[in-house]
């Protein structure tokens, strides 16, 4: 089968697959205040469905998935998915971002199961603004999650800092101290408007502001980027954790992007900002060929932009909520 390369000749060896659009956080820039109307089981891809898309998409190079929500681990077994995804052909990474509160009772089993590689979602280390991010006072299984993935091996373990300004902007120093002896890459991410999550341009803390606190405490040396990597990377002399910085809405890196979204829903997303949708799951169920199912997500793969508009435009497009898509 062809390979996955768009009209602006970007070959896209990256799939992101949401196995569910349920949360057991409530983060107020993922998810709208009045919450969503959950998406029916039988609306949801089984399992079966999500392995024989992947493996499609295999035979058309996707080399690395990362599943994703919602938050992925409150879906039942999901260590039988993962199995099920290392033993297809072409696939060589398996990764998964997560809330982490359900991580300690299965971090082993994900790791015994095949899972390559972990992101962490966590926007501060003070429980209390936990609390008011994510409406939950959950910090404490957080902890437990994150030192049972450090226990079972995935390292580097990635940590996904959201920095919204006034809210945790002043614990960059403070975070980046605290992954100093461990094997942690901690990620600062720029705030990214999504429906209903009330966003503002003056809440962005951009890459500049974020850099211009790193150097004053820090010695950051640049590491290499792999093609298509989202996040600009750096050591930091006489640590072993290191820090990034993911530059969405300041300095995008659309002209490299060589990832694709699967909804839970079954829709492919050929950019996190672009409308436009390829629904999967109904032909899937009327019984389209493999040689179909392919055309289908190439034809998403045309539809790709070059690049999202510019953070204010962004504002105003009527996309769905962060959750809905699979972060």
């Amino acid at each position: 089968m062809n390979k996955l390369v768009d009209t602006f000749g970007r070959e896209h060896t990256y799939l992101r697959i949401s196995v569910t659009d349920r949360c057991n956080l409530r983060c107020s820039y993922c998810m709208p205040p009045e919450g969503l109307n959950w998406k029916e089981k039988s609306e949801i891809l089984t399992y079966e469905e999500i392995i024989r898309i992947a493996r499609v998409f295999a035979d058309l190079g996707i080399a690395k998935i990362r599943l994703t929500g919602g938050e992925p681990l409150v879906r039942k077994d999901l260590h039988v998915l993962v199995q099920q995804l290392a033993q297809l052909n072409g696939i060589k990474t398996i990764a998964m971002t997560t809330n982490a509160v359900l991580l300690a009772q299965q971090a082993q089993a994900l790791k015994d199961a095949g899972l390559t590689a972990l992101n962490i979602s966590l926007d501060t280390l003070q429980s209390k603004r936990f609390s008011e991010i994510t409406k939950r006072d959950d910090f404490d299984n957080v902890m437990q999650g994150i030192h049972a993935a450090l226990t079972v091996g995935f390292a580097p373990l990635k940590l996904n800092i959201v920095v919204i300004k006034g809210f945790n902007d002043d614990e960059l120093v403070d975070i980046v101290h605290w992954a100093k002896d461990k094997p942690i890459n901690v990620r600062f991410i720029e705030y990214m408007p999504f429906k209903d999550n009330h966003w503002q341009p003056d809440g962005v803390t951009s890459y500049a502001e974020m850099r211009e606190q790193m150097d004053k405490h820090f010695k950051l040396v640049p590491l290499e980027m792999e093609h298509g990597a989202v996040a600009k990377d750096f050591a930091i002399k006489h640590h072993i954790g290191t820090v990034s910085f993911v530059t969405s809405m300041t300095d995008s890196f659309c002209s490299s992007c060589n990832r694709l979204r699967l909804t839970a829903d079954g829709s492919v997303k050929s950019c996190l900002f672009y409308l436009p949708e390829v629904s999967l799951r109904d032909v899937l169920r009327r019984g389209i060929t493999d040689e179909d199912l392919a055309l289908m997500i190439q034809s998403a793969v045309l539809m790709k932009p070059e690049a999202h508009p510019p953070m204010e435009e962004l504002a105003t497009v009527a996309n769905r909520s962060m959750i809905e898509i699979g972060g």
